[in-house]
């Protein structure tokens, strides 16, 4: 591969693609420059403490909430008022940033499409650029796609609203690199959309406006508020024009909740219960601790008692502090079975009702189909006029940290076949990540980034532990059960994608990836970067 030095950025990926050069024009690059050399030693910085708080949970420490930030939680403010694109939230569809999805996601009837540059895709560079020219093209209103059966995709007259989510602070981009540094993901992802939209954006009152991954502390979130500070600086645009949601993805995160939206107050849009990833939190960050081995993932939803007071906190949180509380990803997708679909509206139906009951103001879907079943449910609870429920307070609800650390399950079950499953799952997808797909439908379900660590992560934990575990079918968990049910899972694989698809290179990576995650004495932090390295 050719490496390019252009301005003071090394491109090491391919910009002979049509408008690669636009996006990565010297201007662009020289914005990336200044953020990075401003920001990247603080990022770096934080991810080391990441480590350090880690090793302390890994010797038993328990965490609450922060002594330090007492003054923050029991403070009389607010953050600053949201602009009125921004009022009505109830239904936010996500997606990959490929042409074809952003398209059918903006006409999709949903109040906001997030475009997601983190879990839903796999970073290659060929996505990671392209879908910048993509968004720069929807935002124009010029994008357009005919797929190879002759079929056109247009954008409506009243698109959704956009959000853009990037990688989180610990990826890179190993394509750009300054001084022998890559850059930061995060930073290359905000940064080009921000420089190439946000006056756009700004003129026609719709942004710019972002969603934020994978915080686990205050301090993370006061280093994104500060590259705000800075972009918006850089190109002049008045301070408070972005406003950014944070997911709530990770229990440390949790235990800061009122401290995050602090720290953003001018910029903060609201907060999400980002259900998968913070499921996937949970068993790392305690991955140590005999009383926190979760039951198979099937059984680990949002009425169980945990994940019922992180949502109740969080809407507390939010609503508190005048800013929106947005509820979790309906996964399903829907199945030409009928008897599947109406089990799965049903559940659907109930997840949506009890999260806009609780105090939500909107909540997440992965498929169109599912927007009408979740706007259905906020309209019968707030009102079909009204844009949200800020105004319910939740001022009974007594903010508890411990119960967001008990994770004890009344009745949850470790199973073989849950091993069995999370194998399947986290192979299937690894495939297609390293194949360039972040979004996989598998099994009626949209899988992506967040529901693989749970599947790799669990297997890891259950297979670590200090006294071996026994299975509700009566198998002892250890490595020969694992390449077991290794070998009958990849067996069932062959037969979904085929042979020579099973031969290739990505599915052979896919299972040593997989097998190594899972065996190694270490964790691996997010299985995203070691199998970053295998694709270009």
């Amino acid at each position: 591969m050719k490496t390019t030095k252009f301005s003071t950025i090394e491109i090491k990926g391919n910009i002979s693609s049509t408008g690669f050069e636009e996006i990565l024009s010297e201007e662009a690059l020289d914005f990336l420059g200044q953020l990075h050399k401003k920001f990247n030693a603080k990022r770096l910085a934080l991810l080391e403490e990441r480590k350090n708080y880690q090793e302390k949970l890994d010797s038993g420490f328990k965490p609450g909430f922060p002594e330090e930030t007492q003054a923050i939680r029991s403070g009389n403010w607010q953050a600053a008022e949201l602009p009125e694109a921004l009022q009505n939230r109830k239904v936010e569809i996500t997606g990959p940033v490929d042409r074809k999805m952003i398209i059918n996601a903006l006409n999709s009837g949903a109040k906001v499409f997030m475009a997601d540059f983190e879990d839903a895709s796999s970073p290659t560079w060929e996505n990671m650029i392209q879908g910048q020219i993509n968004l720069r093209d929807a935002i124009n209103g010029t994008i357009d796609f005919t797929a190879e059966n002759g079929k056109t995709y247009q954008l409506s007259d009243q698109p959704a609203l956009l959000k853009v989510r990037p990688r989180g602070w610990h990826l890179t981009e190993k394509n750009l690199s300054m001084e022998g540094q890559p850059l930061s993901g995060s930073l290359v992802d905000f940064g080009l959309f921000f420089f190439h939209n946000a006056k756009t954006l700004l003129e026609q009152e719709r942004g710019p406006f972002f969603y934020l991954p994978k915080l686990e502390t205050y301090e993370e979130a006061r280093l994104w508020n500060e590259v705000f500070i800075e972009a918006q600086n850089l190109l002049g645009i008045p301070q408070g024009s972005i406003k950014a949601t944070v997911l709530i993805e990770t229990i440390t995160a949790a235990l800061q909740m009122e401290e995050i939206i602090y720290e953003l107050r001018d910029h903060m849009a609201g907060l999400n219960a980002g259900r998968w990833d913070y499921i996937f939190s949970v068993i790392k960050k305690f991955k140590n601790h005999a009383d926190s081995i979760l039951p198979d993932r099937a059984q680990v939803g949002m009425t169980v008692p945990f994940m019922r007071s992180y949502a109740i906190q969080l809407v507390k949180a939010c609503h508190k502090r005048n800013v929106h509380a947005m509820g979790g990803m309906a996964a399903f997708i829907p199945s030409k079975d009928e008897k599947v679909n109406q089990q799965a509206f049903e559940k659907v139906k109930a997840d949506k009702k009890l999260e806009a009951e609780t105090g939500f103001d909107g909540t997440w879907v992965a498929h169109p189909g599912l927007i009408p079943t979740a706007m259905e449910q906020f309209d019968l609870c707030i009102g079909a006029e009204n844009a949200n429920q800020k105004h319910k307070k939740l001022a009974e609800v007594k903010e508890d940290a411990a119960s967001l650390l008990k994770f004890n399950i009344p009745g949850g079950k470790i199973t073989t076949a849950g091993m069995a499953q999370n194998i399947n799952v986290a192979i299937l997808y690894l495939y297609h990540w390293l194949n360039g797909r972040g979004a996989v439908a598998l099994y009626n379900l949209m899988e992506d980034a967040a529901t693989a660590e749970i599947s790799r992560a669990q297997l890891w934990q259950l297979l670590h532990q200090p006294s071996a575990i026994t299975t509700e079918e009566g198998d002892t968990v250890n490595k020969e059960l694992f390449d077991r049910l290794l070998d009958e899972e990849l067996e069932k694989i062959q037969k979904i994608i085929g042979d020579e698809a099973y031969r290739s290179e990505e599915m052979h990576q896919a299972v040593k990836l997989l097998e190594e995650l899972v065996m190694n004495e270490e964790f691996e932090e997010f299985l995203t970067l070691p199998a970053y390295k295998l694709i270009n």
